[in-house]
């Protein structure tokens, strides 16, 4: 199926790694050009690289999104490089474990700025553009807004945030055809995802447990199913889909606890 994708730019943020290097490398082969924006340059230029040794387009930027100046300044970048924008995915978050308990004020307000204010900073800087090319906007969102997690509460709050905002700005921008929509991830092998497994007592059994209890096949979500369902919804194949929270998760969290493999 032709997704219509051919020399659109897209940025993509925490795009060197995990989900967002998933949905890089998949809208590159759709004959996109990714933009690769995270703070540690080295890493998004070896996507960059990777993916241009194949014949494929991309282009890394530099930018520390929990720095507003940083957003703007990414934005313009890519504008001086491409010219132009026709979709954001807003994926760069951190679970960073700040607690209700343990947590305080500075530690909450940072954590909002790790993982929900670029989000809306950078929805905001594309804006002019994306209005000139009908473009779209994805964010990337977490279970934890509508589970919880115990123990982290920014992260949780981003996410219900980034749900929140996925709605409103489809609401505020249906006069531009502006499409606005949200991928829902639950349990899916990461770097961060494993980086979190090792520092539980027992990771291995813990993981199993996980595992049995992801109803469609027992399993975790791949990152390439993730970028399969992102990619879809940034192509004009779902061009009536709009104001959506589409959990990609195996049915994890909405199917009946009953389904659960002891």
């Amino acid at each position: 199926m032709n997704l219509n994708l051919k020399d659109k730019v897209v940025l993509v943020t925490g795009g060197a790694k995990g989900i967002g290097r998933g949905i890089v490398e998949l809208l590159a082969t759709e004959g996109a050009i990714p933009v690769i924006i995270g703070r540690k340059q080295h890493d998004n230029v070896v996507v960059e690289e990777e993916l241009n040794a194949k014949g494929l387009k991309s282009i890394a930027v530099q930018a520390e999104l929990t720095n507003p100046e940083d957003c703007k300044k990414a934005v313009d970048e890519v504008l001086a490089k491409l010219g132009r924008i026709d979709a954001l995915v807003n994926n760069a978050g951190l679970n960073d474990g700040v607690s209700l308990e343990s947590g305080n004020y500075d530690a909450f307000v940072k954590s909002l700025h790790n993982s929900l204010i670029h989000y809306y900073l950078m929805a905001h800087y594309c804006l002019p553009e994306l209005k000139k090319n009908k473009g779209n906007i994805l964010n990337i969102t977490s279970k934890t807004a509508e589970t919880g997690q115990g123990g982290t509460s920014g992260y949780a709050a981003s996410n219900g945030g980034r749900n929140a905002l996925t709605r409103e700005w489809a609401v505020e921008l249906l006069p531009y055809s502006i499409r606005v929509n949200a991928i829902v991830v639950a349990e899916s092998m990461t770097p961060q995802y494993e980086s979190w497994i090792q520092t539980i007592a027992n990771p291995e059994d813990t993981l199993k447990k996980i595992t049995s209890r992801i109803p469609l096949e027992n399993r975790m979500t791949s990152v390439e199913e993730i970028a399969n369902m992102a990619v879809f919804l940034l192509s004009d194949r779902s061009s009536h889909t709009t104001g959506q929270l589409i959990h990609v998760d195996g049915g994890y969290v909405h199917l009946d606890r009953a389904l659960i493999n002891d």
